[in-house]
């Protein structure tokens, strides 16, 4: 479903339960006698929000996402949401702790958000994790990321539109990747790179359809 605002309690979700309540810890009774209208898949519903989390933690996938907040920018709730979407293990938030979580569509409630002051604490978390840095950028010398091998331990890390990925960031940068465009325009925005991003490794390390199954 798309553009579903979990506010609005007309547009998804259930009623109250029907019939004999159900047994586990993982229900939550008010969701029961009220109703569920969050925006979760059918298989979470009536859950407690830390049964959401328990169970998507025992299937998250192996990459972690980052972006730069050297600005305010609304594309990191979309960035938030596209993490939960395709079941990050963490976002990193590098640079200014607030971000505007609208965009994220409450996704921030089941996905694990960190946050870093500095590039260095970001690097070291990053290192202490086993994690390759792979810059998303169309910078030059960047790897068309449609021919790019990713790493499956990997954080993959977008800046701001316009100035991209800081200095220190591409130096921290095990490999760049750039997604191919085809316009006039220069950049796309963090949000929309990011779900391209996450998809490519999805494809790669979940589906089998990397580089080298087109080779």
């Amino acid at each position: 479903m798309v553009g579903v605002n979990e506010e609005d309690a007309t547009e998804v979700g259930v009623g109250p339960w029907e019939g004999p309540l159900p047994a586990g810890d993982r229900y939550d009774p008010e969701l029961l006698r009220l109703g569920d209208r969050r925006n979760v898949v059918d298989g979470y519903r009536y859950w407690t929000r830390e049964a959401i989390v328990a169970d998507l933690d025992a299937r998250r996938h192996d990459f972690h996402v980052a972006i730069e907040n050297w600005q305010h920018d609304f594309n990191i709730g979309t960035v938030v949401r596209n993490a939960n979407a395709f079941l990050a293990a963490t976002v990193h938030i590098v640079g200014k702790r607030r971000w505007n979580r609208r965009g994220a569509m409450v996704t921030d409630r089941y996905q694990h958000v960190e946050h870093h002051a500095t590039v260095e604490d970001f690097t070291a978390r990053a290192r202490a994790e086993g994690l390759a840095v792979v810059g998303i950028d169309n910078l030059p010398g960047s790897v068309p990321i449609e021919t790019a091998s990713l790493p499956r331990k990997a954080v993959l890390v977008f800046g701001q539109e316009g100035p991209g990925l800081s200095e220190p960031v591409r130096e921290a940068c095990a490999m760049v990747c750039s997604i191919t465009q085809f316009g006039s325009t220069r950049s796309i925005n963090a949000g929309v790179a990011s779900g391209i991003a996450m998809h490519a490794w999805v494809r790669e390390h979940v589906f089998g359809q990397g580089p080298e199954s087109h080779s």
